[in-house]
């Protein structure tokens, strides 16, 4: 096995079960990138869109579409989109959301209040190709965009590029991302009426086939995440491979466990998943991990630079 390979085999003892998720964890690592979504540089803004799928994160266009990725930003700032849902499926084609919302406790779904619309920032460079994400608008108005967003699941170019003024593409999803939303558009879909006719459901439909806030395609929230650091870049990609280990997400550096919790048997820079006890974090040029409930002992995963390469190769 080579030296760099990531997620390998070199700790000492580990359980049978450590191993079996160090070798899926390496093959996802290496094999993840094959979902079709470029590179981007990681100076732009990235937000994470937690849904009950999995997490879609999202690197932003700061500087090729500056009003609408500060439209995007305000409604994720604002807490407007917690508790928002995917309300259109159109497989080979794309998942939309934004617009509506269904709150706990509710009876039903209600609308997302929007802001002022933003202004068309289409470009000819920043095509509706797969795995981008572009602005919802109004038919006949290509300055009406507010709350509604779509990501592209296949090349739509032909489509969308020439339509009213062009849709703003405005962010690009990462290849994680991208195999959640992939995931979404396989999903049953049911008509409760316009414009929820192509609404995609999980779970079992209520007394009268009857949809429940259950069976939608929930988003948590809509958030920035930290980007500054090689580091980053790393924790945040393996984040999205493994969130039923990895989530919810501690903050970024944490020189010592949250209260109630013993103090954290790595070094700086790690992260703490209360969830699960997980450890995620560097050391000495290395990725590392501590997952008890799998192993008491600490895995060394690989070089950070072999991660770095292959975060950026997914999108990060």
């Amino acid at each position: 096995m080579k030296p760099i390979t990531l997620l390998t085999h070199r700790w000492r003892g580990a359980q049978t079960a450590a191993r079996s998720w160090a070798t899926a964890a390496c093959a996802a690592l290496m094999l993840v990138a094959a979902l079709g979504v470029a590179p981007a540089a990681y100076a732009n803004t990235l937000v994470r869109v937690e849904t009950n799928l999995g997490p879609i994160d999202i690197r932003l266009l700061d500087t090729q579409a500056p009003a609408t990725v500060a439209n995007f930003l305000g409604y994720a700032r604002s807490g407007a989109w917690d508790g928002m849902f995917f309300h259109r499926s159109a497989p080979g084609f794309v998942v939309q959301g934004g617009g509506y919302a269904w709150d706990v406790n509710a009876t039903g779904p209600r609308t997302v209040p929007t802001g002022p619309a933003v202004v068309n920032e289409f470009a000819a460079d920043r095509s509706n190709l797969r795995g981008t994400v572009a602005m919802a608008k109004q038919a006949g108005n290509p300055n009406s965009a507010t709350n509604q967003w779509f990501i592209n699941l296949a090349n739509n170019a032909a489509n969308l590029d020439g339509q009213n003024g062009g849709f703003t593409v405005f962010g690009r999803v990462t290849a994680p991302g991208m195999g959640v939303a992939d995931a979404m558009a396989t999903l049953r879909r049911v008509n409760v009426g316009a414009p929820l006719d192509t609404l995609p459901i999980v779970g079992t439909l209520g007394t009268g086939n009857t949809v429940g806030r259950a069976n939608l395609v929930l988003v948590t929230s809509v958030r920035e995440l930290p980007n500054a650091t090689d580091e980053d870049r790393v924790l945040n990609y393996v984040e999205a491979l493994f969130p039923q280990l990895l989530a919810p997400r501690s903050q970024p550096t944490q020189m010592a466990a949250p209260a109630g919790v013993a103090a954290g048997p790595l070094p700086a820079p790690y992260r703490f998943y209360a969830a699960t006890g997980a450890y995620v974090g560097v050391d000495a040029g290395q990725l590392v991990a501590l997952v008890p409930s799998i192993s008491g002992e600490v895995l060394r995963l690989g070089p950070i630079g072999a991660a770095v390469g292959l975060a950026a190769a997914a999108g990060y």
